[in-house]
């Protein structure tokens, strides 16, 4: 959390940058045989949006949404580009474990989510994350460490949950509409896949 926003302003301002910046890129990423996981990182002081990205497996298989964020990051010149630790960083979908690393390596302290692991599974059909971190790492849903000397994880879902009414089911609202885009965007890939190369489809 920052000091200088309240807790539904950080959900507003994340569900804004999931609406208005990584959801048209990835309309046009799953247009293009990609994936729907997308992220982006926000200034913890005013929480406006540096930058937003996508998927773009069909051109490297790394290029999941959070790497292929990273990876533009630190593209911007070294004396334009905030500091990480100033930065919120948010990712569509609970990161993969390749991406939890990434995000380490690239020195933020935070990242927030909207779906977790179980839902890239049953709601849509991408089940690699739990399948790499059990067969690779021997870890059950849920078993890294989601608060540690590196960085603290947040469930966008459970910090709506926890907000007093209204609040709560007018945020709950928002989140349904944006869960239902993201349910378009996966039936949309989900019925090309098998034209794309990427390796974990």
């Amino acid at each position: 959390m920052t000091e200088e926003s309240s807790t539904g302003g950080i959900i507003d301002a994340l569900l804004d940058a999931m609406e208005h910046q990584i959801i048209p890129m990835t309309e046009e990423g799953v247009a293009a045989g990609n994936k729907i996981f997308g992220a982006a990182v926000l200034r913890k002081s005013d929480l406006s949006v540096v930058l937003a990205e996508t998927n773009n497996e069909t051109e490297n298989p790394l290029w999941h949404g959070e790497v292929h964020t990273l990876k533009r990051f630190y593209e911007v010149n070294e004396d334009k580009r905030p500091d990480p630790k100033e930065l919120i960083f948010l990712s569509t979908h609970e990161p993969c474990s390749m991406c939890l690393s990434a995000i380490t390596w690239a020195g933020f302290d935070n990242f927030y989510y909207f779906f977790s692991h179980e839902d890239s599974r049953d709601a849509f059909a991408i089940p690699h994350d739990l399948k790499i971190l059990k067969e690779v790492f021997t870890l059950e849903p849920g078993g890294y460490n989601k608060e540690n000397a590196f960085w603290k994880s947040y469930a966008i879902h459970a910090l709506i949950a926890a907000q007093a009414e209204p609040e709560r089911g007018r945020l709950q609202a928002r989140a349904a509409k944006i869960s239902k885009k993201y349910a378009d965007l996966s039936d949309q890939y989900q019925s090309s896949k098998d034209q794309n190369s990427i390796p974990l489809n």
